[in-house]
Protein backbone atom coordinates (compact mmCIF):
# COMPACT_ATOMS: atom_id res chain seq x y z
CA UNK A 1 0.00 0.00 0.00
CA UNK A 2 1.34 3.24 -1.03
CA UNK A 3 2.19 5.96 1.80
CA UNK A 4 0.76 9.48 0.75
CA UNK A 5 2.08 11.24 3.77
CA UNK A 6 5.27 13.19 3.32
CA UNK A 7 7.56 13.15 6.23
CA UNK A 8 10.00 15.84 6.92
CA UNK A 9 13.01 16.20 4.94
CA UNK A 10 15.36 19.10 3.62
CA UNK A 11 13.89 19.01 -0.17
CA UNK A 12 10.69 21.24 -0.31
CA UNK A 13 8.43 21.02 -4.18
CA UNK A 14 6.56 23.86 -4.44
CA UNK A 15 3.61 23.98 -7.10
CA UNK A 16 1.64 26.90 -8.44
CA UNK A 17 5.05 29.15 -9.73
CA UNK A 18 4.58 31.97 -11.59
CA UNK A 19 6.18 31.33 -15.26
CA UNK A 20 8.73 33.58 -15.51
CA UNK A 21 10.41 32.15 -12.32
CA UNK A 22 13.90 30.45 -11.93
CA UNK A 23 15.98 28.53 -9.61
CA UNK A 24 17.66 31.44 -8.53
CA UNK A 25 14.56 33.27 -7.85
CA UNK A 26 13.69 30.14 -5.50
CA UNK A 27 16.67 31.13 -3.80
CA UNK A 28 16.49 34.60 -3.12
CA UNK A 29 12.97 33.74 -2.06
CA UNK A 30 13.40 31.04 0.06
CA UNK A 31 16.39 31.78 1.88
CA UNK A 32 15.02 34.18 4.42
CA UNK A 33 13.77 30.50 6.03
CA UNK A 34 17.62 29.37 6.56
CA UNK A 35 20.75 28.63 4.04
CA UNK A 36 19.82 26.56 0.72
CA UNK A 37 21.76 23.82 -0.80
CA UNK A 38 19.95 23.75 -3.98
CA UNK A 39 16.87 25.29 -5.74
CA UNK A 40 15.95 24.85 -8.88
CA UNK A 41 12.62 25.24 -11.59
CA UNK A 42 11.58 22.34 -13.79
CA UNK A 43 11.77 23.14 -17.35
CA UNK A 44 10.53 21.73 -20.60
CA UNK A 45 12.77 20.03 -22.12
CA UNK A 46 11.85 21.20 -25.59
CA UNK A 47 10.35 24.60 -24.85
CA UNK A 48 12.43 25.55 -21.93
CA UNK A 49 9.34 27.01 -20.53
CA UNK A 50 8.47 27.01 -16.94
CA UNK A 51 6.44 23.95 -16.02
CA UNK A 52 5.21 25.90 -13.11
CA UNK A 53 7.05 23.68 -9.99
CA UNK A 54 10.38 23.54 -9.09
CA UNK A 55 12.62 22.19 -5.91
CA UNK A 56 14.15 23.94 -3.02
CA UNK A 57 16.55 21.66 -0.65
CA UNK A 58 17.80 23.25 2.89
CA UNK A 59 21.18 22.70 4.52
CA UNK A 60 18.96 22.55 7.69
CA UNK A 61 15.79 20.23 8.69
CA UNK A 62 14.16 23.03 10.78
CA UNK A 63 14.45 25.65 8.02
CA UNK A 64 12.93 23.52 5.62
CA UNK A 65 9.96 23.00 7.92
CA UNK A 66 9.82 26.47 9.08
CA UNK A 67 10.13 27.54 5.69
CA UNK A 68 7.22 24.96 4.23
CA UNK A 69 4.78 25.95 7.23
CA UNK A 70 5.32 29.62 6.67
CA UNK A 71 4.88 29.19 2.63
CA UNK A 72 2.07 26.79 2.09
CA UNK A 73 -0.65 28.55 0.84
CA UNK A 74 1.46 31.87 0.25
CA UNK A 75 2.07 34.27 -3.06
CA UNK A 76 4.32 34.74 -4.96
CA UNK A 77 3.70 37.80 -7.64
CA UNK A 78 -0.31 37.14 -7.40
CA UNK A 79 -0.12 33.33 -8.02
CA UNK A 80 -0.94 31.00 -4.77
CA UNK A 81 1.86 28.45 -4.09
CA UNK A 82 1.86 24.93 -2.83
CA UNK A 83 4.89 23.99 -0.79
CA UNK A 84 5.30 19.92 0.67
CA UNK A 85 8.37 18.00 1.56
CA UNK A 86 9.67 15.87 -1.40
CA UNK A 87 9.09 12.52 -2.21
CA UNK A 88 11.54 9.85 -3.06
CA UNK A 89 12.01 9.39 -6.54
CA UNK A 90 10.00 6.19 -6.85
CA UNK A 91 12.96 3.64 -9.28
CA UNK A 92 11.01 1.01 -11.28
CA UNK A 93 12.72 -2.16 -11.33
CA UNK A 94 13.88 -3.17 -15.00
CA UNK A 95 11.73 -5.11 -16.87
CA UNK A 96 13.43 -8.73 -18.59
CA UNK A 97 11.44 -7.76 -21.71
CA UNK A 98 14.05 -7.27 -25.13
CA UNK A 99 14.79 -3.64 -26.46
CA UNK A 100 12.64 -2.13 -28.90
CA UNK A 101 14.09 -1.14 -32.11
Amino acid sequence: MENNVWTPNKKLFVGGLPWELRGKDLLDIFGEFGEIEDSNVILDRETKRSKGFGFVTFKDLDAAVKAQESSNGGEINGRKIFVSFAREEERKPRTDRPARY
